[in-house]
């Protein structure tokens, strides 16, 4: 069974990946076995001394995912320091606030550049080397915004409900290929992002009355369904979401 989930000589590439959700996502597929490329504006050394500390590579790359022209370069590059891609976790996102009257186009410009242009075109990028290697992985993070419209973030749900469905359309046409495109959708969960919530007492009694686990989610929730996605264990499972959200939908 054990076989089922071991990721040992696999190369997994990490977006976001110096901290936060990504951050320990990128520890759980290490803990698994993979070597891991993080992908991030900035680069964190701890934080690739935290994934080596799993007995595996890990190899830093400085990129602003905001500059979709760019892609093809950083597959290269990837590929030319790894040799391959097994798997693609596209986890690095942002969030702008403001009611949507008011909301600022460079602001929406960028939310959807990052959140679902820079995400769409990597699975297209990266899509096309694993049919040619005859097999992949690709994880989206899409978010409870894929499923609701939320309150002044317009922007960041139209970029995880793109997510949501074109991880379905690429899934569509890749399954053929052995290349499995699905997606995890956190709950709410105790980040950076979402500090302004937690801080809010009152948001923050709401949400948490909404939760059937009663907690807040974090980084190392998401490790399971991670590991399990970039596994052999998936690879009847195409177009699918799984949301780790303490129960929150099914409230």
């Amino acid at each position: 069974m054990n076989k089922l989930f071991d990721l040992t000589g696999k190369v997994a590439v990490v977006t976001g990946g110096t901290r936060g959700l990504g951050k320990d996502i990128a520890i759980g597929l290490a803990s698994a076995g993979a070597d891991v490329v993080v992908v991030a504006r900035t680069i964190k050394d701890e934080a690739l001394e935290e994934i080596r500390s799993q007995g595996v590579k890990a190899v830093g790359i400085s990129y602003d995912l905001g500059d979709v022209d760019g892609l093809d370069g950083l597959v290269e590059q990837i590929i030319g320091e790894m040799g391959k891609i097994d798997i693609l976790v596209n986890n690095a996102g942002v969030q702008r606030r403001h009611p949507s009257v008011e909301f600022p186009k460079e602001d929406w410009d960028l939310v959807m550049d990052v959140n679902a242009n820079a995400v769409f075109f990597l699975c297209q990028k990266v899509g096309k080397h694993m049919i040619e290697q005859g097999k992949g992985k690709i994880i989206n993070l899409a978010s409870m915004l894929s499923y609701f419209g939320g309150f002044t973030v317009p922007a960041y749900a139209a970029s995880k409900g793109a997510v949501m469905q074109f991880s379905k359309a690429l899934a569509n046409e890749w399954a053929k290929h052995r290349v499995n495109v699905n997606c995890i959708a956190p709950g709410y969960m105790a980040t950076e992002m979402n500090s302004a919530l937690i801080a809010d007492e009152t948001r923050n009694k709401e949400i948490l009355a909404r939760i059937p686990a009663g907690r807040w989610g974090t980084g190392e929730d998401l490790q399971g369904a991670a590991i399990f996605l970039a596994s052999d264990a998936s690879d009847y499972l195409h177009g699918f979401t799984i949301a780790v959200d303490g129960g929150y939908l099914g409230r």
